[in-house]
């Protein structure tokens, strides 16, 4: 049985993708835990361009459409979220930092005013976890059958 070797036109060709292949295992992607960022990504210059007295259509031409809003009586607020995430290549996530932008409309949609919210600024609630019971959601077949009797 005899060995044959690349040759003619097609060797550095051949070279080439052995080579990609080799490097291309060597990437990050096998490590344990990725970064990445939810949501929207607030820069420190779209920032800077927010200043009162600016209209609702200039501010959605410079953050585009925010994620949540808000109003209340005559006044109103758009928020943007950023959240940065570390996710292990077991599914646990931990969140890193959250920026929450809010920019504030009076009733004329001009801003009032922009705040910046973290992490810290936030308050930890606890969920209730209790159910309303509600009728025949919660009964198997067979209490229903033996119920009609």
């Amino acid at each position: 049985m005899s060995l044959r070797s690349v040759s003619g036109p097609f060797a550095p060709i051949a070279a080439a993708v052995v080579i990609a292949v080799a490097l291309g295992a060597c990437t990050s992607s096998t490590s344990l835990v990725s970064s990445r960022t939810q949501g929207y990504e607030i820069s420190e210059s779209a920032q800077a361009q927010i200043r009162p007295g600016q209209s609702q259509k200039l501010v959605s031409l410079v953050l585009g459409s925010p994620q949540s809003t808000n109003t209340f009586g005559d006044q109103s607020a758009w928020y943007y979220v950023e959240t940065k995430i570390r996710q292990t290549a077991f599914g646990m996530s931990m969140i890193d930092s959250r920026t929450v932008l809010a920019v504030y409309f009076d009733k004329n949609k001009k801003v009032v005013d922009k705040a910046v919210y973290t992490l810290q600024d936030g308050k930890t609630i606890a969920m209730e976890t209790r159910r309303t019971p509600s009728f025949g959601e919660d009964r198997t077949f067979i209490d229903q059958i033996l119920q009609s009797f």
